[in-house]
């Protein structure tokens, strides 16, 4: 059988300030994608990250959508 799924969400663009999570510009947050589990989120994530590493106010987060659309899941 395989693993249960369990939705992540990678997304990111400039931050207002590098100390927040608060985006400079909501329009243009990227949406990386959707993956079935945590390491492939994490595969994406840092892809991303490592190309934008000459760009401070660059952040880019992975959502654990999976919890938000069934809480009584860990």
């Amino acid at each position: 059988m395989p693993d249960k799924q369990l939705l992540h969400i990678v997304v990111g663009g400039e931050l207002k300030d590098v100390a927040g999570v608060e985006f400079r510009d909501l329009s243009k947050v990227e949406f990386v994608g959707a993956f079935p589990n945590y390491e492939e989120a994490h595969k994406a994530w840092k892809a991303k990250a490592q190309a934008t590493v000459d760009n401070a106010h660059a952040r880019y987060f992975i959502i654990h959508a999976h919890k938000l659309l069934d809480p009584s899941e860990d």
